[in-house]
């Protein structure tokens, strides 16, 4: 069964998360995580893509982000890709791929989900059990979006904060004071998960009027099929065959390190 093409809809937010490989680290040091935050700066600006929001966990990348084409974020991520794996096998003496596979993303109806999903994304360190607080954490942009002092260089990549964001106060001050208000309100479980699960499978999260609204303009079906065959269907032989997918890292590229 053919898969179907990354989800996009011109103009919407994704969510997307990057695992690693198994129970490999994607980050051991402070050089690696420096190294593929410019990556992601070089990558993002290269194609054009706002990041509204990021962070490094030493197991997965987390990113918010807005396209403004179809094949945009594909490009940026193939880009980090083939840049950062390339560079931690050469510096960590190892070789293959260094993810689960394809990266997982969905387009989420910001006026709803923005506020949780930022919070996800930089409330993972503390989430994991990395840290206590979050502006302990090093490798995200938690501490750009509180306002908590100067961001060093090795650890910053240019934001492009939402309206959502931006709809948080008239003035900095104000945004970064809504924003630690919410990071301090419990997150309801249940919603976490949905909106995770939604990554995972690829489909649109959001209200029913969102769906509906947004399928037109989508490059694919933005829910799942309905379960069962239609009527009066026959079985195709290939019908339930899997797609097998064989990941595989290409030699390191001459230059320096990282961009």
């Amino acid at each position: 069964m053919a898969r179907l093409p990354r989800l996009y809809v011109p103009g919407q937010p994704q969510y997307v998360i990057l695992r690693a490989l198994g129970n490999h680290a994607a980050f051991r040091d402070d050089e690696d995580y420096a190294c593929f935050v410019s990556c992601l700066r070089q990558a993002a600006r290269d194609n054009k893509i706002p990041v509204h929001g990021w962070s490094l966990t030493p197991n997965a990348v987390q990113i918010l982000a807005t396209p403004p084409t179809e094949d945009g974020l594909p490009k940026m991520l193939q880009a980090i890709g083939r840049r950062y794996v390339a560079i931690f096998n050469r510096r960590h003496g190892r070789s293959g791929t260094l993810w689960e596979g394809r990266y997982r993303a969905t387009v989420f109806e910001a006026d709803l989900y923005f506020p949780l999903a930022i919070r996800m994304v930089e409330l993972a360190p503390v989430t994991q059990g990395l840290v206590s607080a979050p502006a302990d954490w090093r490798w995200s942009s938690f501490r750009r979006h509180a306002g908590l002092g100067e961001v060093d260089a090795a650890s910053d990549v240019q934001i492009a904060d939402h309206a959502v964001f931006w709809a948080l106060g008239n003035t900095p001050f104000e945004r970064q004071h809504e924003y630690l208000r919410l990071v301090a309100e419990p997150i309801d479980p249940r919603e976490t998960a949905a909106l995770r699960e939604s990554v995972i499978k690829g489909w649109v999260h959001g209200s029913p009027a969102f769906r509906d609204s947004v399928a037109g303009a989508a490059n694919r079906r933005v829910t799942p099929l309905q379960r069962g065959r239609p009527k009066g269907s026959r079985p195709r032989n290939d019908e339930g065959a899997a797609d097998q997918v064989v990941a595989s890292a290409s030699a390191p590229p001459a230059g320096s390190l990282c961009p």
